[in-house]
């Protein structure tokens, strides 16, 4: 396992170790979209992690898709997260925002107008929206017209520039997982027939021309992109995966963002293909077998020595094990996550898990 604990560069940052903590939503957040006091603690209490990605923080108003999750698209939410990225660097840590536009993953109840939720196309997910009073169905989103997707690319770029005065190392872009910039990528949910739809050459127009523009912003050195090749999370479907991500990152090469985040949903042979075309750095957050949930240490230790990746990313293991570095020196125990807790609610299954030493 000691490949794990190697010192890595990405971009200007030097890394203490291998071990990145992946994104994860954990809703605890004001309804004006500003993290608490909790949250300061709960990151600086992970600091030791060579890389910590925040939860997913929307860029802009239409672009929540849960209810309590924060911001950086006001003074107040980027105020908040300055104490957030203080807690961390006084810890010694490194912190990246994570910006997420959700996309048709949302509900009007999420904005103050009562609007629709906006895709690339009029297409469902399919699936639901929690809230305090029960599930809400996700609507039919509105097809976002040309300057739609104008405002939503400028939106990536203020917030990746809010990110930077909050104090964030930089940030990464939430291209996977069901959310915005996956949906315009899939065949599934992108149906359209303008220079934004239809050719794989135009599904990765709104990603890349998003990269260009938050590059622009803040500079390559402190932006990174997350993908999730065939994942059908939130009900997306892909008909070309490899030959999409492949032109996707052939795109982006030009554009020198810091550093690629494959999470891996499955096809490690389309993992394989990325890595063979991904100049710059890559972080892979190794998918699980069936038998073993959360993906284990030595799965990451095993893709840093084939050569698949420079650091690897966990998140439950992080969610649950604050001082994960120790525990995998140790060799365990590991704390169980407690699922109950991991969206909304107070500091319990938040700030409370034990450490070795406590």
């Amino acid at each position: 396992m000691d490949v794990l604990f190697e010192p890595v560069t990405i971009g200007k940052l030097e890394l203490p170790n291998r071990l990145v903590m992946a994104p994860m939503t954990r809703s605890r957040a004001t309804e004006d979209g500003r993290v608490v006091e909790s949250t300061a603690e709960y990151y600086a209490q992970r600091a030791e992690a060579g890389l910590i990605i925040s939860e997913g923080v929307q860029p802009c108003v239409r672009g929540q898709g849960y209810v309590r999750t924060p911001g950086l698209h006001t003074p107040e939410q980027t105020a908040a997260w300055r104490v957030v990225t203080d807690a961390v660097h006084a810890k010694g840590g490194r912190i990246f925002a994570q910006l997420m536009h959700s996309g048709r993953i949302g509900h009007p109840v999420l904005y103050p107008d009562g609007g629709l939720p906006v895709a690339p196309s009029p297409i469902a997910s399919g699936g639901q929206l929690y809230t305090p009073d029960g599930m809400l169905d996700h609507p039919v989103p509105r097809e976002m017209t040309r300057d739609d997707i104008a405002e939503a690319i400028e939106a990536f770029a203020a917030a990746a520039r809010n990110a930077v005065e909050a104090g964030f190392d930089g940030i990464e872009l939430h291209g996977a997982n069901g959310y915005l910039i996956h949906q315009f990528l899939a065949d599934g949910s992108n149906r359209r027939t303008d220079a934004y739809g239809g050719s794989i050459e135009n599904r990765i127009r709104f990603a890349v021309e998003t990269v260009a523009a938050v590059v622009d912003a803040i500079g390559p050195e402190r932006v990174g992109l997350r993908i999730s090749p065939g994942n059908r999370h939130n009900n997306m479907s892909e008909s070309d995966t490899e030959d999409l991500y492949v032109a996707l990152l052939r795109a982006l090469v030009p554009y020198n963002p810091v550093y690629l985040h494959i999470m891996e949903a499955g096809d490690r042979k389309v993992t394989e293909r990325l890595r063979a075309e991904w100049p710059g750095t890559l972080i892979l957050n190794p998918h699980p077998t069936p038998e073993s949930f959360p993906a284990k240490p030595e799965y990451g230790a095993a893709a840093l020595r084939d050569g698949l990746a420079d650091a690897v990313a966990f998140g439950e293991l992080w969610l649950a094990n604050p001082d994960l570095p120790a525990r995998i020196k140790a060799g365990g125990p590991y704390n169980k996550a407690d699922q109950d807790t991991f969206y909304g609610g107070d500091d319990r299954g938040y700030t409370d898990y034990p450490t070795l030493e406590g």
